[in-house]
């Protein structure tokens, strides 16, 4: 689903994983459906119900931890936490600094908000999350980019006439768009990413294969489709 790195992380530190007692799973806790806080103060969505049924799957005991999205790979490479899964897709840069577990939802398209249906986006000012796969593919056709620190300030770009659009995951954006009357979901998508999945450092071989594995029988028995659909995040397998 969505986000690329531009800040070059530090070397991973030494301490691993295997004296650990319990793994730390770090998320945004800003990006719903896929991850927010709720009412209780407590992290939610479809990637706290997936995170805790791989954790019981694998055997692991597991805590929520938040950070900030611009620096949610820094941290995991200076251990902080020992896992991320914060609506991440897999890219070949990313895979430069981490590893990937298997993607745990196919691609999902990204989309664009607006003001008017009519937006030609190619000549329009568009917003999106630093460090994102959107930012990087709206700089990349040479578009006018402005970045934000947030989710909510993309969209708040849109209201106040920072921006035309915004560029992010659909599964976002179009919850706004149905509360919203003055906003628009265009028709007009991006294919971007190659799936989203769990960022673990490279030192974290066992780990990782312990999520791909738990990832895998949620895909076998059908249960990680249904979690798909119940929170509307992306198409299914």
């Amino acid at each position: 689903m969505k986000k690329l790195v531009l800040a070059t992380a530090a070397l991973a530190l030494s301490a691993g994983l295997a004296s650990a007692d319990t793994v730390r799973m770090g998320t945004e806790g800003a990006y719903p459906p896929w991850n927010f806080i709720n009412d209780k103060g407590e992290v939610d969505g479809f990637e706290r119900a997936l995170g805790d049924e791989l954790c019981k799957r694998a055997e692991l005991t597991c805590e929520w931890v938040t950070n900030e999205w611009d620096s949610i790979i820094p941290n995991l490479v200076s251990g902080n936490y020992d896992v991320i899964i914060a609506g991440m897709s897999i890219t070949d840069e990313r895979e430069q600094v981490i590893d990937f577990t298997q993607n745990y939802t196919p691609p999902d398209p990204s989309a664009y908000l607006a003001l008017s249906a009519d937006l030609d986006v190619e000549g329009a000012v568009i917003a999106a999350q630093t460090n994102t796969i959107q930012a990087a593919f709206v700089a990349e056709h040479g578009w006018t980019l402005v970045e934000f620190a947030t989710p909510e300030e993309t969209i708040a770009a849109v209201r106040n006439g920072e921006a035309d659009a915004v560029l992010a995951d659909k599964s976002y954006l179009a919850p706004v768009a149905e509360a919203e009357a003055d906003l628009v979901l265009l028709e007009r998508e991006e294919a971007i990413g190659g799936g989203v999945g769990m960022g673990v450092r490279e030192s974290d071989g066992e780990l990782k294969a312990k999520f791909d594995a738990a990832i895998q029988s949620m895909k076998d028995d059908g249960s990680l489709n249904a979690l798909i659909s119940k929170w509307e995040v992306s198409s299914t397998f």
